[in-house]
């Protein structure tokens, strides 16, 4: 069977995954960049983006696993637009016409639309549903392959809440943000149900991976 996986999900020191006074000019809200100019500089993200060089080290290593082996993504409202995006009828995501997951993407949100084909392979579809139901979704349009929480910080925090991730990887860069959507809100005592490893890298982040414990 498909496993469910995050990647690449950063932290603030204080577990914040997004700041406070979300937008459209400010999509992380107060935090900016500061959670992801881990990635910023490798050569994962220079690849992604079209441009020239980033590091290969540690920091490159866990970023490039973001992608393979997945056959569909789920991600929040909050990911896929701006407060109040519903109200758009031509928004189609942060991502321009050629969106970077190239695979059936399920958005939860309780304002659904008709989905959304875009170029390389995304098609967006939009469901009012919990996360089970959602995984089952995910699952028939993915076949063998695996499944891809992408955030926001509150789908990650639920899919986690409800035991159905399989492997996650989460990004603590040393930052205080303070205020904003916090990922470890209500899960006390979730490391029993995960084997973890932490990674310190030359840039200061630490990359810690979890997965789920076979019992």
């Amino acid at each position: 069977m498909s496993v469910t996986r995050v990647h690449n999900f950063s932290i603030s020191l204080d577990g914040f995954g997004t700041g406070e006074g979300l937008s459209l000019d400010a999509p992380f809200g107060h935090a900016g960049e500061r959670l992801h100019e881990w990635m910023f500089a490798t050569r994962f993200w220079g690849e992604m983006v079209g441009q020239p060089g980033g590091g290969h080290g540690v920091d490159n290593a866990f970023a490039q696993q973001h992608g393979p082996g997945i056959g569909a993504e789920i991600m929040g409202a909050g990911k896929y637009g701006y407060p109040g995006w519903h109200k758009d009828p031509e928004w189609q995501g942060w991502w321009g016409p050629n969106p970077p997951f190239h695979t059936p993407t399920f958005v939860l949100t309780h304002h659904t639309r008709e989905p959304i084909d875009m170029a390389g392979g995304t098609t967006f579809y939009f469901l009012d549903t919990s996360p089970a139901e959602a995984l089952k979704a995910a699952r028939e349009a993915a076949g063998e392959l695996d499944i891809r929480i992408g955030g926001g910080v509150t789908v990650v925090r639920d899919f986690l809440a409800a035991r159905l991730i399989d492997h996650m990887h989460v990004v603590v860069v040393p930052i205080l943000l303070g205020r904003g959507v916090r990922l470890w809100d209500g899960l006390e005592g979730i490391e029993e149900d995960y084997q973890i490893e932490a990674t310190a890298s030359p840039s200061g982040v630490t990359h810690l991976t979890f997965t789920r414990s076979v019992r």
